[in-house]
């Protein structure tokens, strides 16, 4: 397959995913906006957002004052933000019309109507009416996408690379949230302290796992109070949990290894690593280690090893 191709088709998929991912963060955002809680703590949940998207600067540059109107139109529709759901959405589309000879038709209607949709929707002021109703649209047309692509295209190297930037788009985005939102609960400094619940930050950990679909899943695996050492634990290290670390990594060395030359190839070495790492890792030992440590030097690693995909396979990044 073409280099060009390849990056077109890889794009697609993470902008798909980026935007999904951005209409998640903003609708927990929302929902707990209704919650008890004070200014401050209210502007911190909604700054978080933009901590996550490593937007901050950006933000506070074109809005001096902070309100959450302005927030969700510089998330949403601002097209000025490349990481906005407007934007994303948009670039997705623009890289499968760029590539729609490697597409289904199904897929390629997918991403064209969800452009078109999006811009009615924005145009009827929905996110002044109800923004949750919009991010579960968002959310829905990702599904549909995911859902059309996996069913309609053939299993071969355009499948692969779409899965590729779906999975580590999501991987990124997973680690960020746990991240920002475990050190928004305070320091943790001992596995210990997260064994104990305290039953003011249930709907603190409640929004984390709904963030990600995980709240019926927790449920369903532990059965009794949320605790911030198993939502680590659900989120980083089990291998049926759609969205975690450790799911994201299976998939992304299951489909590096179907485009791959060489077994052997450093990328692939290195994405098994990290994904290794992962798999035999024990949620108590990062704890340990420090929580925050070990998804810094995650992040770091994902970012290496997108790049690593792009040089071996896609249009390299700039410098």
């Amino acid at each position: 397959m073409l280099s060009r191709t390849a990056d077109h088709l890889f794009w697609m998929a993470r902008y798909t995913e980026r935007a999904e991912n951005t209409a998640r963060m903003l609708d927990v955002n929302v929902q707990t906006a209704l919650l008890p809680q004070s200014p401050r703590a209210a502007e911190d949940g909604w700054r978080a957002t933009l901590s996550i998207s490593e937007l901050q600067a950006e933000f506070d540059q074109k809005y001096p004052k902070f309100t959450p109107r302005d927030m969700l139109h510089f998330m949403v529709a601002d097209t000025s933000n490349p990481s906005s759901i407007a934007s994303c959405l948009r670039f997705a589309r623009e890289n499968a019309r760029a590539v729609r000879g490697a597409l289904t038709t199904e897929v390629w209607e997918t991403q064209n109507i969800t452009w078109l949709e999006m811009q009615n929707q924005l145009g009827d002021n929905i996110l002044e009416q109800d923004p949750s109703q919009f991010f579960e649209w968002v959310k829905y047309r990702s599904h549909l996408s995911r859902g059309v692509t996996f069913g309609t295209m053939l299993q071969d190297e355009a499948l692969h690379f779409i899965r590729l930037g779906t999975f580590l788009e999501r991987a990124d985005n997973t680690a960020r949230i746990l991240d920002v939102k475990f050190h928004g609960a305070g320091k943790l400094d001992s596995a210990a302290r997260l064994g104990h619940e305290h039953h003011h930050d249930y709907y603190y950990w409640a929004a984390i796992l709904r963030s990600v679909s995980a709240f019926e899943i927790y449920r369903t695996v532990y059965r009794d109070a949320i605790t911030p050492a198993r939502v680590a634990s659900l989120l980083m290290l089990r291998a049926d949990m759609p969205r975690s670390l450790l799911a994201c990594l299976d998939e992304v060395v299951r489909n590096l290894q179907r485009v791959s030359d060489s077994p052997y190839s450093d990328t692939l070495r290195f994405a098994g690593k990290l994904h290794a790492e992962l798999q035999f890792a024990r949620i108590e030992d990062i704890l340990e280690e420090g929580l925050h440590d070990y998804l810094t030097s995650f992040l770091e690693r994902i970012n290496t090893l997108g790049n690593r995909v792009s040089h071996d396979f896609l249009v390299p990044l700039a410098a």
